[in-house]
């Protein structure tokens, strides 16, 4: 497989306008072929495994067989990269515990949609890569080095970012979609962490160190055991008496740094 090949994508949803929506949007992008499209479950398992797609933009409720239903029909090997495209939020948990790369919500915005291809594209040319390698290496296992002509190194591809760039939140009934960005600061509580953003708390189901680790630390600090501050939403920074530092955030929070986190700040005083 050409690492640099079109991204065969397959477009499924019972409602054709919806189908049309999503091809004229897919139709800007030079990177993207559309093999085909299916309105119901069934022809969606047939036409994955006829046409081996890539990508498959894929609805949760249909007719027969839903989305989820549609992946369990699938064989490891068949299954291609996912984004679920649909009306209903309460799916979104589920659909992450199927290894979906998105989740779009209907209606949305062109630019979270893009935003979301540009993801799956990227983690298919990373995918593509790892697969051609590994496919030399059992070549210069089977035959010796000194059978190969060298092959010229592959163009760099863009790595895609491996920090955490959205959060799924169970909050009272309805799942809350956040950005990183929005995040302010991030409280330990037990096994589960408050996060504040946009003047409301949320408590997710995930330790602060878990969450931590998926967090770009060029972004988000850990000012104290149990507290972790996004850099970009400091206001200010403040002295109290000789040894204590306060963190002002832009929403008026102010939190006590630990003294063991304090060399973090010093290239921001």
């Amino acid at each position: 497989m050409n690492a640099a090949a079109p991204i065969r994508t397959l477009v499924v949803d019972d409602e054709p306008l919806a189908r049309e929506g999503v091809r004229l949007l897919l139709a800007g992008d030079s990177e993207i072929t559309v093999v085909g499209e299916a309105g119901n479950g069934p022809d969606a398992v047939r036409l994955i495994r006829e046409q081996r797609p890539d990508l498959v933009m894929l609805d949760v409720q249909m007719p027969e067989l839903n989305g989820f239903e549609v992946l369990a029909q699938l064989g490891p090997g068949e299954l291609p990269a996912v984004i679920f495209v649909t009306a209903y939020d309460r799916y979104a948990l589920r659909a992450f515990d199927a290894h979906a790369l998105d989740y779009l919500l209907k209606p949305f915005r062109d630019d979270r949609f893009h935003d979301a291809v540009g993801r799956a594209k990227a983690r298919i040319r990373q995918a593509r890569m790892s697969d051609l390698s590994q496919r030399l290496l059992s070549v210069i296992s089977t035959y010796g080095e000194r059978d190969i002509t060298p092959l010229p190194a592959p163009a760099p591809t863009p790595t895609p970012e491996p920090w955490l760039r959205r959060l799924a939140i169970r909050d009272t009934g309805r799942v809350v979609f956040l950005d990183v960005d929005e995040i302010e600061y991030i409280e330990a509580a037990d096994y589960y962490v408050q996060i504040h953003a946009g003047g409301k708390a949320y408590l997710h189901r995930e330790t602060m160190q878990s969450l931590e680790a998926r967090l770009d630390p060029e972004r988000f600090m850990r000012i104290h055991r149990s507290a972790i501050v996004n850099s970009r939403r400091i206001r200010e920074l403040r002295s109290e008496g000789r040894r204590d530092l306060v963190v002002v955030l832009s929403g008026g929070a102010e939190l006590r740094v630990a003294r063991s986190h304090r060399e973090k700040f010093q290239h921001l005083r």
